[in-house]
């Protein structure tokens, strides 16, 4: 009897483990066993505050690589596919992105989630394009102080889809907030370290207008706000008399522009016997290469108030504001 009894023991203990070890299967209890979401992003800058936000909880995919201009991108049939089998797409919004607004017209009316993340900002501190009245300038990731605006957005459009995460979501825009907060103050120091008479940026299209409001500068574009915009002989030689006359030694390349404008106005200087150097490459309209310090907002930003700061005679730590940049 007692042998029997023992052995009932065994099997209950045995069918108990079993079970046991079967609902820790079948009920995932960490980040790690839970589906991610699978999220779009447009630019690059768009991509890392999603990807910064949302942290583990998702799968970031960005549709427009570093070097690739925003204003001239038209999707291709993979970023359609990808744009559809996705849970939500983020975009950064105020025309931008044009050639893209049928596509996300498309995803919209199938019931998907599309969200111009630029779209909660406060409209008092856009500034208008020049070239398009009645539309705001949307280059606004120039201004630090401005973007990281667009964190709630992301935040709260996350938490709609992703209730679970909230307090994940909410700890990680709050952090994000500060890192921007610090990147602005670092940016201030830098660029007012320049001497005011040579506060003048020259690039090579009109993407700076926000940079130069936040920090002070009189920023020049050859091109418009839209790169689709030529520049004639007229405005490059309007520029090389503003060079002249205003003393200005650094002009500026951008990574998704073409560089002929700006050597046309180093040779006019030049003719007129004045010196002008390329001062940089800064980023524009998309962030350095994937992978790198500069391939991220914090890094693109630290970069171009480094690059410019340097170039125009200011005081700059030997690698930017975290000590990361490239050599």
């Amino acid at each position: 009897m007692l042998l029997f009894i023992l052995r009932i023991v065994i099997i209950i203990v045995s069918a108990g483990a079993v079970w046991s070890c079967g609902s820790r299967v079948d009920a995932p209890s960490n980040e790690s066993e839970r589906k991610q979401l699978h999220l779009v992003a447009t630019t690059g800058m768009v991509r890392d505050v999603v990807a910064q936000v949302s942290g583990d909880r998702a799968q970031v995919v960005g549709l427009i690589s570093s070097g690739i201009d925003p204003h001239l991108y038209k999707p291709i049939r993979s970023d359609v596919k990808e744009i559809m089998e996705s849970d939500a797409v983020f975009y950064s919004g105020l025309h931008l992105e044009g050639k893209m607004t049928e596509t996300f017209e498309r995803a919209g009316s199938s019931g998907k989630s599309v969200q111009a993340i630029t779209s909660g900002l406060d409209q008092s501190k856009l500034l208008e394009a020049e070239d398009y009245p009645g539309h705001a300038d949307p280059h606004v990731w120039m201004d630090p102080s401005i973007w990281s605006g667009t964190i709630d957005t992301v935040r709260d459009t996350l938490i709609d889809l992703d209730p679970d995460g909230e307090r994940g979501y909410t700890e990680r825009a709050a952090r994000y907030k500060q890192q921007m907060a610090e990147l602005d103050h670092y940016c201030e120091r830098v660029l007012r370290s320049v001497p005011e008479t040579s506060r003048v940026l020259i690039t090579a299209h009109d993407a700076f207008g926000y940079f130069g409001r936040r920090f002070g500068y009189e920023v020049v574009g050859i091109q418009g706000i839209s790169t689709e915009s030529e520049a004639g002989v007229r405005d490059i030689e309007r520029l090389v008399d503003l060079i002249v006359e205003r003393n200005v030694g650094a002009v500026f390349v951008e990574s998704t522009v073409s560089e002929r404008n700006i050597n046309a106005l180093i040779a006019g200087a030049k003719a007129r016997g004045h010196t002008v150097v390329i001062g940089g490459e800064l980023f524009s309209d998309a962030m350095g290469d994937e992978g790198t310090y500069e391939g991220t907002y914090i890094g693109m930003i630290d970069h171009n108030a480094t690059t410019i700061a340097k170039a125009l005679g200011g005081n700059t730590p030997a690698r930017g504001f975290q000590g990361k940049l490239s050599d």
